[in-house]
């Protein structure tokens, strides 16, 4: 036998009998305490009372074992104002009186604060077994009773763990994943005692609220039992880039049972991925939340069939137009009507006139200044062999004559009379009508003058009057939806400076610090300075793990790829051609973007870097400035004595391009120098160590030098134009040996 036991009694056997043959329940309603006599015993089954009882009240509670139905607890809790005695046994008492069951319970004593200086509750919990404990029933009297603390508290947290809504959780799963260890979701790192709604497994059964731990995970204290697990559950997701700041509930029905029934939970309120904006089409899901969201800019991007399509109105307006586009008129005004453009052989933009690009088959406009028309010969053969748009130069058709000669010689009297339009050379001059005056030979030079039978000119020409050629070069009516307002202004005005950059400021964002870069509103040049591009409000530029670049403040921005770990990105303010619209987009490259689809001008506004597990590095920018939150140590080593060496260091500062790099180098020995240069910079060639520790620096070409005398420490701050692969160059010379230095970046400043 046990140690410590409860017997039911003989008297207590006969009463349950009776009772049962009677089908009446057994009552019991009391529990006395008492000493055994002042020694411990074991009691039988025959007593019929306690040994010597020092104390008798109501019983607290009587309630089944969950695990053994036969077994049967009774509770009790001795006041703190009783007591002085030991307790060494106790019994179950009838509502008639009689002594049900017997305990022997183990040596305890129960102080009472009047005598013993200190005083307590007591608490005493007896099990028996019985074959008819569904007939057993509690008499209470509720004036007297009280429950313990430690029961209330475990009642309570059993009892609220059954109710629908739960105590939040830090993160919601995205997919399936390995109940195990601390690991990343969502974008938050999770440790060990965090609780984690998993919402996402293969096997919908293990889906739930679990606790993180470094082993396997066991599911929390609310949702441990099937009676916790409850159609309509709730729970409030606290962090994560997709899920965060969301509400979930459950919404399989019962019956459940926990670890088969297939779990099935739904996002009731949160992030559904839709960027916050003004949208005129919206895709709604069952909640009534939006979850994608468009703005159409044609009829059946809202999907109207009842109505004329762009295309079938603009060929309606083709059919019926006298002047399509790509019609030349001539006018009589110095300014080429609406609509209209000069044909002065100028280049013009395709942007703005695309039908009329697609016309002419480029960008330049004819020429048309102070020529006439030609009507096209096209196989007539008047004017063969000529291409449309080909010019022609000003001729002359052959003129013919002819002037009376003989085959003798002339003789004085002779008389010479050109005909046409030619005139005679004799001695060198020219004559109309010429008589001979000595013998001469029957050879004269001829030569052609129209001015003897037509006006002349510089110029072969018709009677004309000035005009100004132009040519259709748009139509509001076909055009429209082409020619973009914001397009249009942009191009006309182009009032931004070369070089501009203005706003734009980037800093690490609050909530997702390791992977979003927020970056402040502004304006600047493109980086060839033909457009002009605003970023209009705070953006939100994403470098996500993985995923295509997509539009709106808060999305993934990286061009291509995926996001490595140590890497370098460049951050690009971008413009769409549409509308003119400002974007973010990441790229490895620092001068060639991989832009969307749409895109075009691009203008570096900053770079930032990644850690070795692809975390966003800290850092501060003001202006076009960039310091890092904690300076990075980037060289550091021992000082050769008496050397004038030089030796490159790569530095953290962005590749690519070249910036002010901000140093602050520190280093000891016995008159030492430390300077850094550009590496395409002169080294120095003049001995700059020293006596009396004063140093020359008449070819330093830039950046600072120092002495230290002695073994002081010296600190130094630079600022070095840096290479393209982020390279400096450190000269040092030290007089003693093993002089030390430590190169710390921490930051730069952009150049362009």
């Amino acid at each position: 036998m046990a140690d410590y036991y409860t017997l039911l009694t003989d008297a207590g056997i006969a009463y349950e009998t009776a009772c049962k043959a009677a089908g009446t329940p057994i009552k019991l309603s009391q529990i006395s305490v008492g000493d055994g006599g002042g020694a411990v015993y074991n009691p039988a089954a025959t007593a019929t009372a306690l040994k010597r009882e020092v104390w008798r009240g109501p019983l607290n509670a009587l309630f089944q074992d969950e695990k053994n139905p036969s077994w049967l607890l009774a509770e009790v809790t001795i006041p703190s104002d009783v007591g002085g005695w030991y307790v060494r046994e106790a019994g179950i008492w009838t509502d008639t009186g009689i002594l049900y069951a017997i305990v022997k319970y183990p040596e305890s004593f129960k102080p009472v604060l009047a005598t013993s200086g200190s005083g307590k509750e007591f608490y005493i919990r007896s099990i028996f077994e019985t074959s008819n404990a569904e007939l057993v029933t509690l008499l209470i009297d509720d004036t007297v009773v009280k429950a313990t603390r430690v029961w209330v508290m475990s009642y309570l947290a059993d009892e609220l763990a059954k109710l629908d809504g739960k105590q939040s959780v830090r993160v919601a799963t995205t997919g399936n994943i390995v109940l195990s260890g601390a690991q990343q979701i969502d974008g938050v790192a999770v440790v060990s005692g965090q609780r984690v709604l998993v919402v996402a497994q293969t096997s919908a059964k293990d889906n739930g609220i679990y606790i993180v731990a470094n082993g396997a995970w066991v599911r929390s204290a609310d949702c441990n039992s099937s009676s916790k697990v409850t159609p309509g559950l709730t729970v409030v997701v606290e962090e994560g880039v997709t899920y965060g700041d969301s509400l979930w509930h459950l919404v399989t029905n019962n019956p459940i049972t926990l670890g088969a029934t297939a779990l099935t939970f739904e996002m009731l309120a949160g992030r559904t991925g839709i960027a916050a904006g003004t949208y005129k089409s919206l895709t709604v899901d069952k909640y009534g939340r939006a979850t994608a969201g468009s703005n159409p800019e044609t009829l059946s991007g809202f999907g109207i069939k009842d109505s004329y399509t762009k295309a079938e109105i603009e060929a309606l307006i083709a059919k019926s137009s006298s002047l399509p586009v790509g019609a030349q008129v001539a006018f009589q005004t110095t300014v080429a009507p609406a609509g209209f453009l000069e044909m002065d052989g100028s280049l013009f933009d395709p942007l703005l006139y695309p039908q009329l690009a697609a016309f002419l088959g480029s960008n330049r406009l004819p020429d048309y200044r102070g020529m006439v028309p030609r009507g096209w010969d096209h196989g007539r053969g008047i004017d063969p062999g000529r291409d449309l748009g080909s010019e022609q130069s000003d001729a002359l058709q052959n003129i013919s004559g002819s002037f009376y000669t003989r085959a003798t010689d002339q003789v004085a009297g002779d008389v010479l009379t050109p005909t046409g339009a030619f005139k005679v050379v004799v001695d060198g001059s020219l004559t109309g009508i010429k008589t001979i005056s000595t013998t001469q030979k029957a050879s004269y030079n001829v030569m052609f003058d129209a001015s003897l039978s037509a006006r002349t000119a510089a110029e072969t020409r018709m009677r004309n009057v000035a005009t100004m050629w132009c040519i259709k070069a748009w139509s509001a009516a076909t055009n429209q939806g082409t020619i973009d307002v914001a397009v249009l202004a942009n191009k006309v005005g182009k009032v931004l400076p070369v070089g501009y950059l203005t706003g734009l400021r980037m800093w690490n964002s609050i909530g997702s610090p390791d992977t979003v870069v927020n970056v402040d509103p502004g304006a600047a040049k493109s980086s060839d300075n033909g457009l002009d591009i605003v970023l209009p409000g705070n953006w939100a530029a994403g470098l996500l793990p993985s995923g295509a670049w997509s539009a709106g403040s808060g999305a993934q921005k990286l061009d291509m790829g995926v996001r490595e770990a140590n890497a370098w990105y460049h951050l690009f303010l971008i413009r769409k051609n549409t509308n003119g619209t400002g974007e973010l987009l990441f790229s490895l490259s620092p001068t060639a973007p991989i832009l969307p689809s749409d895109y075009s001008g691009a203008r570096r506004i900053g770079s930032v870097r990644t850690d070795a597990s692809g975390n966003i590095t800290s850092f501060i920018n003001v202006g076009r400035s960039f310091w890092w939150s904690m300076p990075i140590k980037d060289a550091s080593g021992s000082l050769p004595a008496n050397s004038n060496a030089s030796v490159s260091l790569v530095l953290s500062v962005p590749p690519g391009v070249r910036v002010l790099v901000k140093n602050q180098v520190a280093f000891t020995g016995s008159s030492s120098n430390i300077y850094l240069r550009p590496t395409d910079s002169t080294a120095i060639t003049t001995t700059w160590l020293v006596a009396n520790n004063t140093a020359s620096v008449a070819n330093w070409n830039g950046g600072l030098g120092m002495n230290t005398s002695d073994v002081d420490f010296g600190s130094v701050p630079f600022e070095t134009l840096s290479n393209t692969i982020s390279q400096v160059v450190m000269q040092y010379q030290s007089a003693a040996m093993n002089g030390l230095y430590a190169v710390m970046t921490l930051g730069w400043t952009e150049l362009d």
